[in-house]
């Protein structure tokens, strides 16, 4: 199926109906409520929705998890009242939306990573819930938010804790950790559905819940039979997600099953990702492996001109149009290749990595084993001891240290911004600055964002290390959905199973501290792989980087760049200098500091200037004979 694929959930009254008028110009398929009255409106490929039904009681699963009508009508048979919706899922596995209906009560809820979301707004004087914001701002007639449109220029997808913040006026986002609740009037509450793990367990109990978990997540994604396709970077993660995916065809032999690759090659002639990658290809004998030579695989930032105007697929601005042009490539390749769907390795770094937060908690609860740490990575890394001290000293609560990164949004970027004088930051997160193009009223809108949250948010958990993971892992899993959202519209998914709610329980619940040793690369991943990907393979302790493409993208597409802010969208909401923008790409020398955010802001100028062309109803009606 190619167009946008999306869905809204209806409230089971007389007053979901007269909502449900306003939305039909849009939509192609419905799915009734025990009552008769719509429950689901929306346009989905076949496969993507399964409902099962126990009497008056509706439970619906939509997107990637291989659960048949009759045993997913079977749990709907043991599910008592809405509030035992989770307990009747239990061990269901993928990546999927699940709403259920009962007694006149609607229940739904996203993922835990954010890759499944869920908006909600007033339609017709009730609450309607949609995975995609821009149906309800279309159908309300939202303008869009330019305090949310300033805080793209910062990071996109936004940062926690303005990640849960929609770009639209008047639709809401659901919090990813929440699930929303609708009765027969109408009306909505939030609940808090799902907790993160405490992160409790020694990394050698965690291997075989996390190793069960993958191979699940990746069955997932084959078990609907046919090709898949993943990518062979040459990297652990995806070269991982290569072998259980072959693993896993080979196991469970779905019709027609069969596995192409793909691997771009870098510009870098120090990139070792290439030697990597053939090693492990060569060990998947089954499979097509797909490499384009460098002159057929587009640059970052090509072709952005084709961008504009209804190609835009993505209901909020995003920095996914850095990689449209390789976006459209990729599923040229692989769709003339009969993928359904596409696997990426998103989320193997935020899971089986640490971050410097984390030493900021150890030292505090293991100082002597902390100690030890710390001088093995400052002699490997030479952080300077004084810096380093002082980050360690720090003693911020989460909402001081969102109220100091609102004061300094304007103060230089630092040469990165994971580093405070050469030390690494153990911060709360990120503190992310201003582009130099933003004007004073964006970076005013940003701040006030951040004061306000500063107020209310708390951190994701109590640990730095594992907050910092999982505001990771949300910033991930709200960049697959973008990236899915431009490939669907093509017919090929795109699937990240380390971002699987499954997935994430089991990595995230071993000890901070050990899902990474000085001089082990990714030790857990590494031995929960063990016997699956072969040893010679798993012993790569490196990690490709892309600054030279990047370069070289800049280099070659700098002028189309420049060309593309005249006549600003932005800068006529003024919240971007344009001439300020064209300065930085024209620079003798752009720096990468200078240049962090420019992904960002391009991604919410061509977004922005797509919205008039997109909300406007389709013609095409809804299936004939639906309700």
């Amino acid at each position: 199926m190619s167009g946008d694929v999306w869905f809204t959930i209806l409230p089971d009254g007389e007053s979901g109906v007269a909502a449900a008028r306003l939305l039909r110009p849009w939509a192609t398929e419905t799915i009734p409520h025990h009552s008769g009255r719509p429950w689901l409106l929306g346009s989905w490929p076949d496969g993507l929705v399964t409902v099962g039904a126990a009497g008056a009681r509706r439970v619906a699963v939509i997107g990637r998890c291989p659960v048949t009508v009759e045993a997913l009508s079977a749990r709907a048979g043991r599910l008592r009242d809405i509030g035992d919706v989770e307990r009747i899922a239990h061990g269901l596995t993928g990546s999927f939306h699940l709403l259920a209906s009962v007694d006149g009560s609607v229940r739904a809820r996203g993922s835990a990573s954010g890759v499944r979301r869920l908006f909600h707004a007033r339609v017709g004087g009730v609450s309607v819930a949609a995975d995609r914001s821009d149906r309800l701002a279309a159908v309300t007639g939202a303008a869009p938010d330019e305090r949310i449109l300033a805080a793209h220029l910062l990071a996109s997808p936004l940062p926690y804790p303005l990640d849960d913040r929609c770009v639209w006026q008047g639709v809401r986002a659901l919090p990813s950790f929440d699930c929303l609740l609708i009765d027969a009037d109408g009306r909505a509450r939030t609940q808090r559905w799902w907790t993160p793990p405490e992160p409790e367990r020694a990394w050698r109990e965690g291997v075989p819940a996390v190793r069960a978990a993958l191979t699940a997540a990746v069955g997932a994604c084959t078990a609907g039979g046919g090709t898949v396709s993943a990518d062979l970077s040459g990297g652990l993660d995806s070269t991982s997600l290569c072998f259980l995916a072959a693993r896993e065809q080979e196991r469970t032999r779905p019709a027609g099953a069969r596995l192409v690759t793909l691997r771009w090659q870098s510009l870098d002639p120090e990139n070792d990702d290439a030697a990597w990658a053939a090693r492990a290809a060569a060990r998947l004998p089954g499979s097509e492996h797909v490499t384009p030579a460098r002159d057929q695989w587009p640059l970052w930032y090509s072709d952005l001109r084709a961008l504009t105007g209804d190609a835009v697929p993505t209901d909020e601005p995003g920095p996914w149009v850095r990689d449209g042009a390789r976006m459209a490539a990729l599923c040229r390749l692989m769709t003339g290749r009969g993928s359904r769907l596409h696997l990426m390795g998103g989320g193997g770094d935020e899971l089986f990595s640490t971050f410097p937060p984390h030493l900021h908690d150890y030292v505090r609860r293991h100082p002597l084993a902390a100690y030890a740490r710390i001088r093995t990575q400052r002699a490997s890394q030479h952080w300077p001891l004084g810096p380093l001290l002082r980050q360690l000293a720090d003693r911020r609560t989460f909402g001081q240290w969102l109220a100091a990164w609102a004061q300094g949004l304007t103060a230089p970027q630092p040469p990165s911004p994971a580093l405070v004088r050469g030390a690494p930051s153990t911060a709360w997160g990120v503190d992310l600055r201003m582009p130099p193009w933003a004007t004073r009223d964006a970076a005013l809108a940003v701040q006030s964002l951040l004061r306000e949250a500063a107020e209310t948010a708390e951190p994701l958990a109590l640990q730095r290390g594992q907050h910092t993971a999982l505001a990771c892992v949300r910033t991930g899993g709200r960049g697959l959905r973008q990236l899915d959202q431009v490939t669907s519209r093509s017919g090929l998914g795109q699937a990240a199973p380390y971002l699987d709610d499954q997935v994430i329980e089991a990595a995230l619940a071993i000890r901070v501290a050990e899902r990474s040793t000085p001089g082990r690369y990714k030790p857990v991943l590494a031995e929960a792989m063990r016997g699956i990907v072969p040893d010679d393979v798993l012993r790569r302790q490196t990690k490709g980087e892309y600054s030279t493409d990047f370069h070289a993208a800049l280099r070659h597409n700098r002028a189309a760049l420049a060309e593309l802010f005249d006549g600003s969208r932005l800068a006529r909401a003024g919240l971007i200098d344009d001439a300020a923008v064209r300065a930085s790409l024209l620079g003798v020398h752009p720096t990468p500091e200078g240049l962090r955010s420019l992904s960002s802001s391009l991604g919410s100028e061509i977004w922005l200037r797509a919205r008039p062309a997109r909300t406007r109803p389709p013609t095409t009606a809804i299936t004939e004979g639906a309700p």
